[in-house]
């Protein structure tokens, strides 16, 4: 179930906002607890096993944490954080990594004529894994830490878990963050509100422009990137660009408007990343939560810039690189960013919009071409004077292809400035705002009734 859909905004969100509004206070988290497992439950129909996957995950991690809590040895508390981690980590191994590891494994068997090769398990990625383990691994290794104590309430705890706004595809919220909310928290007309347009602003962020640019990135494969001009590789590129931040910023703001209606606040995963100077700032203001976890329970406890600064650094962007993906493309990608802010720190040359724009143009093209052969056939479109390659079937296929969703692709330039959140928070209790937010509503539910729209491109990490 997505958030751009029928089934959520008009069957599921409704049903759900009226149950937990009518509810007294003291059984709003059931609400929430029920509501988020029926909605996880329905992205995993199909594969039911998964359900019991993510409640297998709240149990384990449960009882974990309180048996960290009663032990009087530190043998004992680390005894059952390694118990707890090895069952996160090594679930998110066995259902995202595994084959990638075989692959690998079976090519350098091969390579040696050994004749031996390792059966691949294929099994398919659970909704969420990737997300919804890295937030119960952060309250295990804090519980270890002692910040706070282990939850005695399972229903917290799950609901913690489960919170479905955020569960599938973020943002990461660590449970010291809303541990006190899940508690006690406001339910106020101003919160709805607010939830109301923040959740508005991301759909149509998500609807209006990340889904129809990416017309342009699919209709550049399905030509096939041998055939494509010069230009169209870079409006083509462009696009990708656009997409993959507005279909994530978009979802990120539309979990944090569904917070903000039951009383929560989630913190922000993006702060205008495009307009960063340096790679090191890029990755402050992109996909925050994640590199804040990264910092917090990888890179820190690694030493972070007291000893072994680089190679802490390493680490870290490669584990980043494999975190969105099992695939080498998404490991180089990881790679690259590392290479670019070391060389920042070490050297303090790089900054500037124009360095910026051409790496991520770069590294979003390496995200986004899982096969390396492709990669260097689209490296050569776009840099026509790298290889003598073929001509384009139709050279004014930018024109077409542009002309089709010009205005979208002008409003994503345009919004990943600063310009439009200025005028958002200077007018947005405006009744000018609320009609606008209105027909942006409106606009995306004929969108999504025409069929112009794609699931979220991180529901695949």
């Amino acid at each position: 179930m997505v958030f751009s859909s029928f089934v959520f905004l008009f069957q599921f969100l409704p049903v759900f906002l009226l149950i937990y509004f009518l509810v007294p206070a003291r059984f709003k988290n059931c609400v929430i607890f029920a509501g988020s497992l029926v909605f996880y439950f329905y992205g995993v129909k199909d594969h039911p096993a998964y359900f019991l996957l993510i409640i297998l995950s709240i149990i384990i991690n449960y009882l974990a944490a309180i048996q960290i809590d009663q032990s009087s040895k530190d043998s004992g508390r680390k005894f059952w954080l390694f118990a707890g981690m090895f069952y996160n980590i090594g679930s998110l191994f066995l259902f995202k990594y595994a084959d990638f590891f075989v692959e690998n494994a079976n090519w350098i068997l091969s390579q040696v004529n050994s004749g031996v090769e390792f059966p691949y398990t294929n099994l398919i990625l659970p909704i969420g894994i990737s997300f919804y383990t890295f937030q119960i691994s952060s309250y295990l290794i804090d519980v270890y830490r002692k910040k706070f104590p282990a939850e005695r309430s399972f229903l917290l705890l799950g609901t913690y878990l489960c919170l479905f706004p955020q569960l599938i595809a973020g943002p990461i919220v660590t449970y010291e963050e809303v541990r006190e909310q899940l508690r006690q928290r406001t339910h106020s007309l101003e919160n709805v509100e607010e939830g109301l347009k923040t959740f508005t602003i991301g759909l149509a962020l998500k609807v209006l422009i990340a889904n129809r640019v990416s017309s342009i990135w699919t209709q550049a494969a399905t030509i096939g990137y041998e055939s494509i001009s010069t230009p169209m590789a870079w409006l083509a590129l462009i696009a990708y660009s656009l997409q993959i931040y507005f279909d994530f910023y978009g979802y990120s703001l539309m979990a944090k408007g569904l917070g903000r209606i039951m009383g929560f606040y989630f913190p922000d995963n993006f702060k205008e990343p495009y307009l960063s100077k340096t790679v090191s700032e890029f990755w402050r203001r992109w996909h925050i939560t994640l590199g804040s976890w990264f910092r917090e329970y990888v890179y820190i406890p690694l030493g972070g810039n007291r000893s072994h600064h680089y190679r802490n650094l390493f680490i870290v962007w490669f584990l980043t690189g494999l975190w969105h993906g099992a695939s080498w493309n998404f490991v180089l990608w990881g790679l690259l960013s590392f290479l670019m802010i070391a060389l920042e720190k070490k050297f303090r040359l790089f900054s500037g919009h124009f360095y910026m724009a051409a790496f991520i143009l770069f590294s979003w093209l390496l995200f986004g071409i899982s096969d390396l052969t492709q990669f260097g056939i689209y490296l050569t479109k776009l840099f026509p004077f790298l290889k003598a390659g073929s001509e384009a079937v139709f050279k004014a296929d930018y024109v077409k292809y542009f002309s089709e969703c010009a205005v979208p692709f002008c409003a994503g330039i345009f919004c990943c400035s600063d310009i439009p959140r200025k005028i958002y928070e200077k007018r947005k209790d405006s009744f000018l705002i609320s009609l606008i937010l209105v027909l942006l509503f409106w606009a995306c539910v004929y969108s999504i009734y025409l069929g112009l729209d794609d699931p979220f491109l991180y529901y695949q990490f």
